[in-house]
């Protein structure tokens, strides 16, 4: 369920296949990294992309081309980050053509995601955002760049984008999860993929946050 993430400005290759080696031994779906640092050799674990990152105030031409190339050098998947002033706008038009766009650049079997950076929106934009998403023919939305000042995934958020999409789509929790209990959470909610860039951390604690659910006693 994990893309395993680093997308750091100050990242190198050399950290970049020190992390795709880590994401080989974790076992985890994807690493997600930035586009300029394509190719890489992820081996049998794919390769996600961003595009717009982190701010989403790029024409959709460029969204576009710059997923194309994306997929060109090896991605399988694409991250794509929604002009999120559109959304606060209510040009639900808007948002929705730019979905479209990157959708006809990279169409199936490329995985489109959609990042609505769910911290900045209200409940009602939220909803919008993913209907949107869903109409542009995306396959899964995403809460968040990591990289916004509002924050990250919250439980709120991905319940709320879980039942708009009605497992129609798949929801991505991305943002400030650090712990297995913070993960288990996002899972609960309707979760069906996470970001983590501090994955093995989090993998650690999965059975301690697993063991914290548990009721005490003998149960009797």
């Amino acid at each position: 369920m994990v893309d395993h993430t680093l997308l750091k400005p100050e990242a190198t290759a050399a950290d970049v296949a020190a992390f795709v080696a880590e994401a080989r031994s974790l076992g985890v779906w994807s690493v997600c990294v930035s586009p300029s640092m394509l190719p890489v050799d992820g081996g049998e674990v794919r390769v996600t992309a961003v595009c717009g990152f982190p701010s989403g105030k790029h024409r959709s031409e460029i969204k576009a081309a710059e997923a194309t190339r994306a997929v060109g050098d090896g991605a399988d998947e694409i991250d794509m980050v929604i002009d999120v002033g559109a959304a606060v706008a209510g040009d639900w038009d808007y948002v929705q053509a730019d979905i479209a766009a990157v959708r006809a650049a990279v169409p199936e079997p490329t995985v489109l995601k959609v990042i609505i950076e769910s911290a900045a929106l209200t409940d009602e934009q939220i909803v919008k955002a993913c209907e949107a998403a869903e109409a542009a023919g995306a396959d899964f939305v995403k809460t968040s760049t990591g990289f916004h000042p509002a924050g990250g995934a919250s439980v709120h958020a991905v319940e709320l984008m879980a039942a708009t999409v009605g497992g129609r789509l798949g929801v991505k929790a991305s943002g400030g999860i650090r712990t297995g209990a913070a993960a288990r959470a996002m899972i609960a909610a309707g979760a069906t993929r996470l970001g983590l860039s501090g994955t093995k951390a989090v993998l650690e604690t999965l059975d301690e946050a697993a063991a914290a659910d548990q009721p005490t006693g003998s149960g009797y």
